[in-house]
């Protein structure tokens, strides 16, 4: 069983590297950055944008040793838009770029209105996948949803992180698929009362 912490601003470089591998065969991240070197790049940038105010928050979680890590916003905090958007213009092939937008807003569009945590990236070190990582780290924050009697929404962008997502009581909103992109799921679990 992990250890699971609450990340503070010097682990932030682990995590966010534990997160770069994690992504590193993700269908959805290599459809956006196929090209290895621009990848390594890129992605750091785009979890800090995507995620990076978990960290403020204190709701950045790793597993011990840095095996996985978990960045989750709490209700009514969200992505740095505006810095995301500069990074797709600037890194995103311009052939799947429309594409990539669209996908974009078909996601935010499943977003739930009421308020809710969201978990834009969990990722797990590639050599300890398959051993409970990523089950740990997603027990410790619904926990914690369901304490506050709050759901939780997030967007698979895999079939095995779907199936961990369904073991841990997410329910499909829809598929989003616009041109060549890999199929991305929008997941929504509602609390658990009782526990």
């Amino acid at each position: 069983m992990s250890t699971i912490k609450t990340a503070t601003a010097a682990d932030e470089a682990a995590a966010v590297a534990v997160m770069t591998l994690g992504f590193s065969a993700d269908p959805m991240t290599r459809w956006s950055w196929a090209d290895p070197a621009v990848y390594l790049e890129a992605f750091p940038r785009f979890v800090r944008a995507l995620a990076g105010k978990a960290f403020a928050h204190g709701t950045a979680y790793y597993a011990e040793g840095y095996a996985g890590a978990a960045l989750w916003l709490p209700p009514d905090v969200h992505p740095d838009g505006e810095a995301l958007g500069a990074l797709k213009e600037s890194t995103v092939p311009s052939a799947i770029r429309r594409d990539l937008f669209e996908v974009v807003a078909q996601m935010a569009a499943c977003h739930p209105h009421e308020p809710h945590w969201f978990l834009p990236l969990i990722g797990v070190d590639p050599g300890k996948q398959g051993q409970g990582v990523g089950g740990a780290l997603m027990r410790h924050a619904l926990e914690r949803c369901d304490r506050e009697g709050r759901p939780a929404y997030l967007d698979a962008t895999s079939p095995r992180s779907r199936a961990l997502y369904e073991r841990h009581g997410f329910e499909r909103l829809a598929t989003v698929q616009v041109g060549s992109s890999p199929p991305i799921t929008p997941m929504l679990r509602r609390p658990r009362r009782g526990r």
